[in-house]
């Protein structure tokens, strides 16, 4: 094995999803961020559409984003559905968490490649953020939760009908550190056909 191939297969396996709650609130310099922005725009991607784009929150901006984020469940939410809890742990998901990033698809009006393929390159582009965060013990959570992919949050971000949300990224430092599991292996999901 290669040692790039090596340091890869450790970044790949030590990757863990951190809850915002678990992050210590040590601020990451916005030049890191930037860098693995700039790793996420090598994601493939077909015809060259590049579709994913990133709106980044930090310092004030942050916590706005938090408020909005739980004012947005609360104002359209049934009622009878609306849950304290979940409108309280919107609103605070961010305070520990450095940086907050929305990514989402621009959908370009006239493409021809299909939605799911253009919604896979902006999932890719977000790996690329969390592999390259953990390559610099920087912890991440990918959310889909919330208002993630409800009207709402689209409008609130001015999004066209077309644009997908894929979810929010949220980026800290942590002094927790957990192993990982896999439930089944690669071989219990995978099919050779060799003839």
């Amino acid at each position: 094995m290669s040692a790039a191939f090596t340091t890869l297969q450790e970044i790949v396996t030590n990757r863990r999803t951190t809850k915002p709650v678990l992050m210590n609130g040590k601020i990451i310099d916005d030049a890191v961020v930037k860098q693995l922005l700039d790793l996420a725009n090598w994601a493939p991607t077909h015809k060259n559409t590049e579709p994913w784009r990133f709106i980044v929150f930090s310092s004030i901006a942050k916590q706005l984003f938090c408020n909005t984020h739980a004012e947005l469940y609360k104002n359209n939410t049934p009622t009878e559905n609306f849950l304290l809890a979940t409108y309280e742990k919107l609103k605070h998901l961010g305070e520990n968490a450095s940086h907050i990033i929305v990514v989402y698809v621009k959908r370009e009006s006239n493409t021809k490649i299909p939605l799911i393929e253009e919604i896979c390159a902006a999932s890719a582009a977000v790996e690329n953020i969390l592999l390259a965060a953990t390559a610099l013990n920087i912890a991440s959570f990918w959310s889909t939760g919330g208002m993630t992919h409800k009207p709402a949050f689209k409008n609130y971000f001015n999004l066209q009908e077309d644009d997908v949300v894929v979810g929010t990224i949220y980026l800290g430092y942590t002094n927790e550190h957990k192993q990982g599991k896999r439930i089944t292996n690669s071989e219990q999901k995978t099919e050779w056909r060799n003839n």
